[in-house]
């Protein structure tokens, strides 16, 4: 294997890996956007229950099959 060879599989190595890199980036962008809007989702349903809390049970609607 010449020197020239040898250059391009390291350098076709090194782009497969910035490829990699930038693929999981990209994963982790997205994942972050997700668990911000999870973690308001999950604020407001705590804000909503606290001010609904928790009926008892006889006074609950019946559901419509009742």
């Amino acid at each position: 294997m010449t020197s020239d060879e040898r250059l391009t599989e390291i350098e076709m190595a090194i782009a497969n890996l910035q490829k990699t890199v930038d693929d999981l980036n990209e994963v982790i962008i997205r994942q972050g956007k997700d668990i911000d809007s999870l973690i308001k989702e999950n604020k407001l349903l705590a804000v909503l229950i606290k001010e609904d809390g928790v009926k008892p049970l006889n006074e609950e609607t019946p559901p419509p099959h009742y």
